[in-house]
């Protein structure tokens, strides 16, 4: 399931594109137009600047804008940053791997084959840019 986090840092970076033009904007602006309680918007914002999604601007007419190319973002990648692996088990990760503790052989197993086949679907549709989602 998406977290609140991953889906208010999807709304947060979708809200930044679709407002290029008016950039940099204030995380309490972002907070308020989007819904998004503030204390827990600052804490993604911080997350997503560490990974330079985000760039920030201080001062009276600071806030935040986008790092990098909205082309460049994919909704996948802001998954990962939030939430870790997209994965549903360990062993199929291809960010996150683990084996599995009671797997004896992966390349027999049924139930990885089948969550490897669902990784691919799921990361083949979520690998939608910033820009891509906005045209939905």
């Amino acid at each position: 399931m998406l977290s609140k986090r991953a889906k208010y840092a999807i709304m947060t970076i979708l809200f930044l594109y679709e407002n290029k033009e008016q950039t940099p904007i204030s995380a309490k602006a972002i907070s308020e137009q989007e819904n998004i309680p503030y204390k827990f918007l600052e804490n993604i914002l911080r997350d997503l600047r560490t990974h330079q999604v985000v760039k920030s601007m201080r001062g009276p007419v600071g806030g935040y804008s986008l790092a990098k190319d909205p082309n460049e973002i994919t909704v996948t990648q802001l998954m990962r940053i939030i939430d870790g692996p997209v994965a549903l088990i360990p062993c199929v990760s291809e960010k996150f791997y683990e084996s599995c503790g009671e797997c004896t052989d992966e390349e027999t197993c049924r139930i990885r084959k089948l969550f490897f086949q669902l990784r691919a679907e799921m990361v083949g549709v979520l690998n939608k840019s910033i820009v891509e989602l906005s045209q939905l």
